[in-house]
């Protein structure tokens, strides 16, 4: 019988909407609610990348090497072809005293019903990119997003004006003392919260090994269903695989906890189309089993085989 790795998600987005509350958000496109859910993936029985929808691998992978190696410059993930963090950069730009382009207000809900607005969107938002990956200064001064997740995981600055290594020593440690308690990494860090882009979503992981093999549990404190987690699951099961490759371990289980897991009411159409499908067995993850130390990985080391996903489906992101 095979196993539809993917279940436990489509499960959490049934509940819901079945079950969720109805409530406001940041963004004020409103969402439907729930407090503290928890998906299980055993990573055993495949990798957990979606088949009811096409899931772009290669953002995932190109977004969790940037975190690796404790970037937080789009200007790595636009070489990579890489926009999943653009709006968060180009919000801060056009809303800077340097840009005297086209008015850009309120662009995250204009753009959707106003032809003309999306035109000149798509223009500028195209020039940003380009000019990022062209112009160093330009780059160095909207490109940064602040102290984000790489920062945390890699550059944790002390009181002391010392540095840790979050993921360095927790990699260290699972060799030297697996059955600690304190395998942990957090990127929500109160002082530079202030000063990212986005506050980190997925806030901490702690690493557990049992029985020779490593699982990983994530806290998110908040996590959009159809968009985000998606990605989340996905990138967290690849960190597990690649943490466990370079400690000797077999891969156990990636249990995902949320805070605030919620669908936005302008997802909730593509969502029912989601659940409309019948999903199939998850890919297996390849990874090269040359590379000496986590931080090495390359895209080209890293491959999902037999992905047999159904037709992407479009939704807008709540900036």
């Amino acid at each position: 019988m095979t196993t539809i790795v993917e279940q436990p998600y489509l499960a959490l987005l049934r509940q819901i909407l079945t079950t969720g509350y109805q409530k406001t958000d940041r963004t004020q496109t409103g969402t439907i609610s729930l407090f503290g859910p928890q998906m299980r993936f055993d990573l055993s029985q495949g990798f957990p990348l979606l088949t009811t929808k096409r899931v772009l691998f290669g953002l995932i992978k190109s977004e969790l090497l940037w975190f690796l190696h404790g970037d937080t410059n789009i200007r790595y993930l636009l070489a990579h072809k890489n926009h999943i963090w653009d709006e968060w950069a180009f919000s801060r730009y056009i809303q800077s005293p340097t840009y005297t382009g086209p008015d850009m207000t309120n662009f995250g809900h204009r753009r959707l019903n106003d032809p003309a607005f999306a035109e000149r969107y798509t223009q500028v938002h195209a020039d940003f990119c380009a000019r990022i990956l062209a112009d160093d200064d330009f780059a160095r001064q909207f490109g940064d997003l602040g102290h984000i997740y790489g920062y945390q995981w890699r550059h944790w600055q002390t009181s002391q004006g010392e540095t840790i290594d979050q993921l360095a020593d927790v990699v260290n440690q699972i060799k030297t003392h697996p059955d600690s308690r304190r395998l942990i990494v957090t990127a929500w860090n109160p002082e530079d919260v202030p000063n990212m882009a986005l506050p980190p979503c997925h806030t901490m992981f702690q690493f557990y090994v049992a029985d020779g093999k490593l699982s990983c549990q994530l806290y998110q404190r908040s996590g959009d269903m159809f968009l985000g987690v998606p990605f989340n699951i996905a990138s967290y099961a690849l960190l597990t695989h690649l943490v466990a490759a370079q400690t000797g371990l077999q891969v156990g289980e990636f249990v995902h906890t949320l805070g605030d897991a919620h669908i936005y009411s302008n997802h909730v159409a593509a969502v029912e189309e989601q659940l409309s499908r019948t999903p199939v067995a998850a890919p297996t993850l390849a990874i090269n089993p040359a590379v000496a130390d986590i931080f090495s990985y390359q895209m080209t080391d890293i491959h999902v085989e037999n992905y047999h996903p159904a037709s992407r489906i479009q939704a807008p992101v709540a900036v």
